[in-house]
Parts: C-alpha cells; structure tokens; sequence
C-alpha cells in the first residue's frame, strides 16, 4: 500500500470523525431546544409542580362516578391550608381547604374526556365531572378538618 492510499484513508477517517462529532452536538442542541431541559429529563419535585398545577379548563352538568384520592399537591399559600390532589379514570384535580371552605385549584380531563360541569367553590363542598364517550365519572371533595378528602356524591 502506498503513502497515497495511506493519506487518503487518514483524511476519510478524520473527516468520518469529525461529521460524527459535529452531527451529536446538533442533536444534543436540537434535544434540549425542544424539551426545555438536557436531555429530557424532569426531577420528580418538577414533575409533582406540574401535576398538580394544570390550567383550569371550566364548561357545562353533573353526573356520577368514583374518586380515589391521589398525592398530596405543592406546599400551600400563606391564606389557605392543605391541598390535596385526587384522581380518577376521567381526570385529576387539585382541591385546598381554606377559611371560606374547600374549593378547587385545579382539573384537567384525562385523554378521551372532556370537563363537563365544574363547581370550583370555595363551599362546603366543590364538583367537578369529566365526560367521556362511554362513562362519566364525578370528582365531589370536601374538607374534613382541614383536609381536602373526597367523598360519594350524595
């Protein structure tokens, strides 16, 4: 083999090197443009932020289901006490008890189910009802000492 062949090997291998380095930092690059983090990758504290803090999505009438309490949401704010998230097949909401009673901080349907009748409170008790195509399922929740719990619809 010759000192020809030799210095074109070489030059394809650097070149080859060298894509290769530029091509992982664009995607390294892109990734983190598009997930707003290195990687992609959220903490569990950020990720319980945004559970428990959806955008309030209110519209329209009451029906039945069940609730199952879920985790206990972000510290509250200096005027209200605790705030509990709950969970359900339909959706999840947010509920606080303060001294105008419980009311709901925030809901947001699961895929394939819209909100449906929303009382936010603050009341004794606060509703909200997530509406799918086959079911429905009702969110009641009310303070029981200064705990959010959910209870059956009466």
């Amino acid at each position: 083999m010759g000192r020809r062949s030799i210095l074109i090997a070489t030059g394809w291998v650097a070149t080859a090197a060298v894509a290769t380095v530029i091509g992982l930092g664009a995607i390294r690059l892109v990734g983190e443009s598009i997930t707003g983090t290195p990687g992609g990758v959220r903490s569990a504290a950020e990720i319980e932020r945004a559970l428990a803090s959806p955008e309030p999505a209110p519209t329209g009438a009451t029906g039945s289901a069940s609730a199952a309490p879920g985790t206990t949401g972000p510290a509250p704010s200096a005027n209200s006490g605790a705030r509990r998230g709950f969970a359900t097949d339909g959706g999840t909401a947010v509920a606080e008890c303060g001294p105008g009673g419980v009311r709901l901080v925030s809901w947001a349907p699961a895929q394939g189910y819209r909100v449906r009748d929303v009382d936010r409170g603050p009341d004794d008790d606060v509703e909200v009802t997530f509406q799918g195509a086959a079911r429905e399922y009702e969110l009641k929740v009310r303070c029981i000492g200064s705990e959010p719990v959910a209870v059956a619809d009466d």
